[in-house]
């Protein structure tokens, strides 16, 4: 039952920072490059998150990437304000490489 329990909460912790990140990033990055969350895994004891985007252009994305980790200590205030919880998790943004890699490959199959 406890296992249950923690696979929606985890389902709702994913889904709640995905949609944090999302807002915190369209209020404090400029459109250029754009930068899209695709998803957001929480670690095993609730204390570590990995928010995962997208850059487009590509070539931006270490820019990006450093622009969000710069901005770490930030969202996790952002995240104190409006996500309602009693313990705030450390947070890491990533790029997702799979949805890169997807991509990459749905435009080789369209030429």
């Amino acid at each position: 039952m406890s296992s249950t329990h923690d696979f929606a909460r985890n389902d709702r912790l994913m889904s709640l920072f995905r949609e944090l990140a999302a807002g915190f990033i369209r209020s404090e990055a400029s459109t250029s490059p754009l930068i899209t969350v695709t998803h957001a895994t929480v670690s095993s004891d609730f204390s570590h998150v990995s928010i995962f985007v997208t850059v487009y252009p590509e070539k931006d994305e270490e820019h990006a990437l450093n622009f969000l980790k710069r901005k770490g200590s930030d969202f996790r205030g952002y995240v104190k304000q409006n996500g309602h919880l009693k313990v705030i998790p450390f947070f890491d943004f990533k790029v997702d490489i799979g949805e890169r890699h997807r991509r990459n490959f749905d435009a080789v199959e369209l030429t």
